[in-house]
Parts: C-alpha cells; sequence; structure tokens
C-alpha cells in the first residue's frame, strides 16, 4: 500500500481537499525525464544499470533512478498561475495535497520547494501512482467525489471521474475530456503552440554558421560550378541537421544552468513550452536523416569529417565545456570543421592559409562568447557561470586573448597575399590589401562592442545584425571580386 500521509484536513474549510498533480501542472516539465537526464549529466556511466532497473516495472525504474540522482528541483520551471490560485486556495484555509506518480523522494523535495502542501502521495513501496491507481487512492482516503483533482493530461480522466470537480491545467480537446466526467471548476490554460516552439528549439538562426561549407568553393573560384553548388549545398542542409540535433541534446543536458540564465531561461525546454521527450525524439531523428543523406549523396572523406564533428561536439556538450581555455579552442574548431566539411564535400583540398586564418578568426569569436558571458555574470554580481570553467576575474585575459587572436588572423591574410596560390588565383592580388584594415575596424568594433556590453550572446549572430558589420561584409566582398577579375563591380 502507498504510505498515507500524515495530515488532517482543515475542519474549518468548506471545501474537500484539493488534491494536484506534479508533472506537467504544478511544474511545466517531466521530473522523471529530468532526473534521468541529470544523471547524463553527473554520472553518464550509471546508465548501464538501467535496462537492469527497467525490469522492475515503472515504479522500480523510478526508485532506481531516484538512488542515483535527483532532478535540480530549485531550478524546475513552476506554473506560477496555478500556485497563484492555490495560494488563494490556501489562504481560504483549504486542505492541499500533492498527489503525482513521481517518486516520493522527487515529490517530497518540490512540496518543500513550493511550501503549500499538507502532505504528499507518490509512488513509492513498488507501486506507480498513475491513472486507475491515483484515483483508488484518493477515494480510499477520501471516498468519491471527496475530494477535488488538478491534473493536465488525459491520464488523469480516471482520477477526475472520483473526484467532485475538475481542475483541468491544459487546452480545449482536455477540457472537454475532463467535463464528460466531472464538473470543470477552474481551467489554467496551459497549451503553448508546439509548431513555433520546436522551431526555437531548432535554432534555424544559427544555420548560417554552416555557410562555411561554401567558403573552400568560394576560395578556389568554383562557386558557379554547378555538381559542386549542389553538393556544397546539400552538405550545408546535412550540417544543419546535425546542428539542430546536437542544439537539442546541448539544451537537453543544459536544463538547470539555462533556467538559472537570464537569456536563456525563455528556451523551449527550460521554459517548460516543449515537453523534453519531444527532444529525446527529434534530436535522434535529424541526426539519422543527415547520416543518411551523407551516406546517399556525398563521399566518404565528408562523413569522416562530419562524424569527427559530432563527436566533437559531443564531447563539448557533456564536459568540455567546463574546462577553460579547451572550451574556446574547441569551439574554434567547430567552426573550422565546417570549411574542412565543405572542402571534402567538393573534394577541393583545403589550404594551410585558408585553415591558419579560420583558426584565428574564429578563436577570437570564441573568446567573445565566453567574454560576453563573464561580462553579464559580473554585472549581476556572480563569480562564475554554472558549468563553465571560467570566472569573473578571468575578464582581462579572455579580452587579451580575443584581441590577439583577431588580430593574428589579419596577419595571415597579409601573408597570404603574396604567396604563391594568391599569385596563382588572383588577378590582382595586391588589391587584397585593402581587406586588412576592414578586418582590423571590424575586428576592433566587435571587441569595443564586446567590452561594453553591446554584444549579443552569439557574436555571429550580432555580426548578421549589425548593420556595419554587414556593410564591412558586402565591402571586403567586392574587393575579392576585384582582385579576382581585375574589373571593379
Amino acid at each position: 500500500m502507498i504510505e498515507q500521509p500524515d495530515f488532517q484536513q482543515n475542519d474549518s474549510s468548506q471545501e474537500p481537499v484539493l488534491a494536484v498533480d506534479l508533472d506537467g501542472t504544478l511544474v511545466k516539465t517531466d521530473t522523471l525525464v529530468e532526473a534521468v537526464l541529470s544523471l547524463v549529466r553527473a554520472r553518464p556511466s550509471a546508465l548501464a544499470g538501467a535496462s537492469a532497473a527497467l525490469t522492475r516495472g515503472r515504479a522500480g525504474f523510478k526508485a532506481w533512478i531516484a538512488d542515483q540522482v535527483l532532478p535540480d528541483v530549485d531550478s524546475l520551471p513552476l506554473n506560477t498561475t496555478l500556485i497563484q490560485w492555490l495560494r488563494t486556495q490556501r489562504s481560504a484555509n483549504r486542505t492541499l495535497l500533492l498527489v503525482t506518480a513521481a517518486d516520493r523522494r522527487i515529490a517530497d523535495a518540490v512540496a518543500a520547494r513550493i511550501g503549500l502542501f499538507d502532505g504528499v502521495l507518490a509512488t513509492d513501496n513498488g507501486r506507480n501512482l498513475k491513472g486507475e491507481r491515483k484515483a483508488a487512492a484518493l477515494v480510499s482516503r477520501f471516498g468519491t467525489g471527496g475530494f477535488d483533482y488538478a491534473g493536465d493530461a488525459r491520464t488523469d480522466i480516471p482520477v477526475w471521474r472520483a473526484a467532485r470537480r475538475a481542475i483541468v491545467v491544459g487546452g480545449p480537446s482536455l477540457q472537454k475530456a475532463a467535463a464528460r466526467v466531472a464538473e470543470v471548476a477552474h481551467v489554467i490554460p496551459h497549451d503553448p503552440p508546439r509548431v513555433p516552439a520546436v522551431l526555437r528549439a531548432l535554432r534555424p538562426h544559427q544555420w548560417v554558421k554552416n555557410l562555411l561549407v561554401f567558403v573552400p568553393l568560394i576560395a578556389a573560384h568554383q562557386l558557379t560550378h554547378g555538381p559542386d553548388l549542389l553538393s556544397a549545398t546539400l552538405a550545408f542542409l546535412i550540417f544543419g541537421l546535425a546542428a539542430s540535433s546536437v542544439y537539442l541534446l546541448n539544451d537537453l543536458l543544459d536544463l538547470p544552468a539555462d533556467r538559472r540564465h537570464p537569456g536563456k531561461r525563455g528556451r523551449p525546454f527550460a521554459s517548460g513550452d516543449l515537453p523534453l521527450v519531444w527532444g529525446l525524439l527529434l534530436a535522434p531523428i535529424l541526426l539519422c536523416t543527415a547520416v543518411i543523406l551523407s551516406l546517399l549523396f556525398l563521399p566518404i572523406s565528408f562523413i569522416l569529417v562530419l562524424s569527427g564533428y559530432l563527436v566533437l561536439n559531443a564531447a563539448y556538450t557533456l564536459a568540455l565545456k567546463q574546462v577553460a581555455i579547451v572550451d574556446v579552442i574547441l569551439l574554434a574548431a567547430l567552426y573550422t570543421i565546417r570549411i574542412i566539411a565543405g572542402a571534402a564535400a567538393v573534394a577541393i583540398p583545403p589550404s594551410y592559409w585558408l585553415l591558419a586564418f579560420s583558426a584565428f578568426i574564429f578563436l577570437s569569436l570564441a573568446l567573445c562568447k565566453r567574454y560576453t558571458e563573464l561580462l553579464q555574470l559580473a554585472r549581476r554580481g556572480e563569480l562564475r557561470a554554472a558549468g563553465r570553467g571560467w570566472t569573473v576575474d578571468d575578464l582581462p585575459l579572455v579580452r587579451w586573448l580575443g584581441i590577439s587572436s583577431g588580430l593574428a588572423c589579419v596577419l595571415v591574410l597579409a601573408l597570404y597575399i603574396h604567396s604563391t596560390p594568391a599569385l596563382a588565383l588572383y588577378a590582382v592580388p595586391e588589391a587584397l590589401w585593402l581587406i586588412c584594415p576592414l578586418l582590423i575596424y571590424w575586428l576592433i568594433r566587435l571587441w569595443l562592442k564586446t567590452h561594453r556590453g553591446e554584444m549579443h550572446d552569439d557574436p555571429v549572430v550580432f555580426a548578421l545584425k549589425d548593420r556595419a558589420s554587414v556593410l564591412s561584409g558586402a565591402l571586403i566582398a567586392g574587393i575579392v571580386m576585384l582582385a579576382a577579375t581585375g574589373v571593379s563591380i
């Protein structure tokens, strides 16, 4: 039997006990999935025992997960509208009971955080308190119609059927389903549009980074070659799908840190607008689609580069983002790998000049991103970001390294201008000198904006929206065309 909570109904209240569900109702997430993700973050090797735990049934599996790790209860996204309503019920001296299929330890922790509940009924002693079992547990204590119940899913219909009144947390379809079996006394609308949330989670605006796969074609002056352009376009699509799968995984594993970040707490998974299960399903689907397209249409060398990108990205997401210096080097490498992938897709070996230039400029951008994060921490009076290896004391060092890396890429460009490859590719290579002051201006302006705290979290996104950056890019493109053809455009 489920252990009954030790509490008494408030006799002065004219209303029966109000039972409240946890997952999707009180909190806008699934605490079991949260716990599994917490285990992946903390001790991924422990998941080896998950298959054995599954043989114990749902209650046994939940208990095993809770034995390993509890989710970060303090960061879980709350349904503030429901909680505000519960406070009004509590002020009327009504008895509140948290009733959930989550493991008792998780339920107790959430109840302690909220501070409104007189008792907790939860999955315990090998019994999964869901659906019919939840209804039976409440009826055995309060009788049929002796309680009201707040829930958010069709699995709550048996509970509503046994309740006096239903409190529905959800959209119109769920409200209609609840109304068929009980009187709906109160509705807390919670039905965020899924398609916009999915698009935000996929971050299609970040696909602009994948335009780097076209750089080898541009550098080799082969952008108008039809078959190669088609291969590069397919590589762009594949990297977009793969990158989006990585973004989903990164957001799932970064939930506690994102929820404490002023700019990231609104992300679909962190805010609870998109169920975590959607990310767990979409990430492998996108990744498998990218791999299948690669195997069908692109050379094996591209597949190897894509595999390396995914391995490095997984290493960054799971561990290396927490290691100072290594994190920014890896971020720069992930940019440069896109260029290498584009070269592999069209069978054009990237020059060492191009790789050196890319490594330095992307290291500067990665350091710019870290500097922005640290500056935001300093302004909030914090010393260290959750899950990062840098501290606010490192701000001067990060700024110095970032500016130096940026200027190093200008030096690489200056040395390239009179190299043998440049003399062979460009009709007027001397015209490339005009790029140097433009690039210096852009880099210094980028770091000036960063130093002043005017930088977007991602400098690439900032550059796309910044008028001066767009103008600088257009002028550089024009200079490259002039140097290649000898004719002004």
